[in-house]
């Protein structure tokens, strides 16, 4: 018998999690996956339905009026459900590197898509999506338009509270936390959540993409999309990360699609950098040491990228076994020209469950030199 009928929104959340196994000298070892590429659009559907629902409640976006953002491509197929739910038009500021099979999905569910044709002399397409969000919405047609400013929104981040939760009750106690970083929401908000709750104790893993400005390195062209940033999100919370890893485009290819071939689960570029280092976390702690990781979603998007040979071939992303680093080399901190799989450890700080929000704080304390918002 059929229950009661629900919406597309309330299919979101309570995502599987997988064991990724992971060969190791004394034996087999591995770590937790939270596949968030279940949900329909991957992990930023939480985020959308959450930004969309808090401003409707606080009365900063009226029935009916448009929401126009800046994204990447997964926070605006979120926005559409959104869009459809709570009956909102929805406009996606977007960039060429878009996949088409985004952009047509992003059509074909109701959003409108518009796109930058000129990066940003400062901040690359980042800067210029974000440009092009506040000229539209000075425009006569856009009055009362919402934007969530998902890299500054503080609902950002409590948009992940549920997803901690499910961690634990799916999982149970872990040690080691790692996070893809982007807009900083997911690995700020369920680290915040389970340390104030029932993990004071927990590490935060960062991964972050080569050329990317959240952890103090340089800006600079980058393959990789839903993971790292151009410019400075205040939601990042630098002070809560452990340990920072930054990971280059060939290794996150040759890690997606190990996983594809042996575990079946897979997912582009952010899933295939987590997987790196998550899986590397898992071969070289203690024996004991439970490490879990969010997949932020799914392959599907990213067949004519990561899993198309001819576009990895052209750009150098499947050479042989020894042109991609088995371990990350380690670094003092973002001034030592990093181009690969990188590595940099915190001090070990004390957890007291509280917010480690360095913006709240007023410093970044445990940041490397150079790294932190502007």
């Amino acid at each position: 018998m059929i229950g009661k009928l629900q919406p597309a929104a309330a299919a979101v959340g309570n995502t599987p999690v997988l064991w990724i196994d992971e060969p190791a000298p004394d034996g087999g070892r591995g770590y937790w996956a939270k596949l968030e590429g279940f949900n329909f659009g991957g992990i930023k559907d939480r985020a959308a339905l959450h930004l969309v629902e808090r401003a409707r409640a606080r009365g900063e976006l009226r029935p009916g009026a448009p929401v126009v953002e800046s994204t990447s491509g997964t926070l605006g197929l979120g926005l559409a459900l959104a869009g459809v739910h709570y009956g909102h038009p929805v406009h996606i500021v977007t960039d060429p590197g878009l996949e088409p099979i985004v952009e047509r999905m992003l059509v074909a569910h109701g959003a409108r898509v518009h796109l930058v044709r000129e990066p940003g002399a400062v901040g690359g397409w980042q800067q210029a999506r974000v440009d092009r969000v506040e000229a539209l919405l000075q425009r006569p047609e856009f009055a009362g338009a919402w934007c969530p400013n998902q890299y500054h929104n503080p609902d950002n981040p409590e948009a992940y509270r549920g997803l901690a939760a499910e961690l634990v009750q799916q999982i149970g106690q872990f040690d080691v936390l790692v996070c893809a970083v982007g807009t900083g929401g997911h690995s700020a908000g369920i680290a915040r959540t389970l340390r104030a709750a029932s993990l004071p104790g927990l590490e935060l893993v960062g991964v972050d993409s080569v050329a990317s400005t959240i952890f103090g390195l340089p800006a600079g062209p980058r393959l990789m999309r839903g993971l790292g940033s151009s410019i400075h999100p205040r939601n990042v919370d630098h002070a809560a990360f452990d340990e920072v890893h930054w990971v280059g485009p060939a290794e996150a290819v040759r890690s997606a699609r190990r996983l594809a071939g042996r575990q079946f689960a897979t997912g582009g570029w952010s899933v295939g950098a987590v997987a790196l280092v998550a899986g590397w976390l898992a071969r070289t702690r203690p024996r004991g040491t439970r490490v879990a990781a969010v997949f932020p979603d799914g392959p599907q998007r990213y067949f004519d990228t990561v899993f198309n040979d001819e576009y990895c071939h052209e750009r150098g992303l499947l050479g042989g076994t020894g042109s991609v680093p088995d371990e990350p080399r380690e670094v003092a901190g973002p001034g030592e020209g990093i181009v690969e799989w990188s590595r940099w450890r915190a001090e070990r700080r004390a957890r007291t469950g509280a917010r480690g929000d360095a913006g709240a704080a007023g410093g970044q304390a445990g940041v490397p030199a150079g790294a932190g918002a502007q």
